[in-house]
């Protein structure tokens, strides 16, 4: 409290304050899980400087305003840039970005239409378009919208996956949609792993870990680390859990990313302190899970990179805290 009084910020949880309107993050009073929203709300966490964790070390900015770490960057390096939102993808397709080169992320795209999610992978693989991935635990969650009323959106929180309600047995699928099967886009057989080379793997509180480079002696990929070329260790600060990799964190998985292309573990962070937990779509026992690996193995964050048969890259940095470490030390930084 002493933070958001200092930083002028809004005391108040609009959770606690159910008059603003809920959110499918919130239940309703049966105890039961919100699976229609609105963004014709108030949406205070949409606020530049909206503070998440208010009472971290770092900036404890999330979502919306954690990307605006990302802008500053992109300001800073003089990168023109425009913003394209999911609900143009959703409406428009492939169309809102096939006029561009490049694709860049925020720090958390985790929910995505069918019509936006094919969007992104036409973008990549009819038109050669790259894609890089700043963020974690994106392209997680299937969602349903209206293109009649695209201020709403459904979820169905079906069978796994990291969630803060449970969809009942008979409500798995969606209705805005005409009855499309809800919960992880795993479950729908198009795991970001196909996408973006890396998908959601651990979760743990807003602290964030060093990257610890692992690609050595590979002539094709030296100019990634142009510049930096002697440095190891990359991202050991930030104004996002005081790490790049952090938060939310995603991995490699050859099992789930279809074999189709030769991809680069570029770096990796191990979760070292046991700050996080395995998704529950991975565990199978207690001893055994779905990776193939232990669990301290799959507790990890990789930054991968590939092309694809289309001339497309994909960069991919496995985790939410990344963005907050771009402008570090005024933009002078190794990430």
């Amino acid at each position: 409290m002493d933070r958001a009084r200092d930083y002028g910020a809004y005391p108040h949880n609009p959770a606690q304050h159910p008059n603003y309107g809920l959110s499918t993050y919130n239940f309703h009073n049966d105890k039961s899980g919100i699976c229609f929203a609105s963004h014709l709300r108030p949406l205070f966490n949409l606020r530049p400087g909206y503070l998440t964790f208010g009472d971290s070390s770092c900036s404890g900015l999330r979502h919306f305003p954690a990307d605006t770490h990302l802008i500053a960057w992109m300001h800073h390096h003089k990168v023109d840039y425009d913003i394209v939102t999911d609900h143009e993808l959703h409406k428009d397709g492939v169309a809102a970005i096939a006029g561009y080169q490049t694709l860049i992320t925020g720090s958390h795209p985790e929910y995505h239409t069918l019509e936006s999610l094919n969007a992104l992978q036409e973008f990549r693989d009819s038109y050669g378009g790259n894609i890089i991935y700043l963020g974690g635990n994106g392209f997680y969650w299937r969602v349903a919208a209206k293109d009649e009323d695209a201020s709403m959106l459904e979820i169905r929180r079906a069978e796994d996956g990291v969630r803060t309600w449970a969809s009942a047995p008979g409500e798995y699928y969606h209705m805005l949609d005409g009855g499309s099967y809800g919960g992880l886009w795993r479950r729908n057989d198009r795991p970001p792993q196909q996408l973006v080379g890396v998908g959601f793997t651990a979760q743990g509180s807003f602290v964030g870990m060093p990257y610890k480079r692992v690609c050595f002696l590979i002539p094709e990929m030296e100019w990634v680390f142009k510049g930096i070329e002697n440095e190891t260790i990359l991202g050991d600060f930030g104004f996002s859990g005081n790490g790049a990799a952090g938060f939310e964190l995603d991995r490699a998985d050859p099992l789930l990313d279809g074999g189709d292309y030769l991809i680069y573990t570029l770096a990796q962070s191990f979760d070292k302190r046991n700050d996080f937990m395995l998704v529950p779509e991975e565990v199978l026992t207690t001893y055994s899970n779905l990776s193939e690996c232990t669990a301290d193995a799959a507790r990890r964050s990789d930054m991968v990179y590939f092309r694809t048969s289309s001339g497309a890259q994909v960069f991919s940095v496995g985790s939410i805290t990344f963005c907050g470490s771009l402008p570090w030390n005024n933009f002078d930084n190794n990430i």
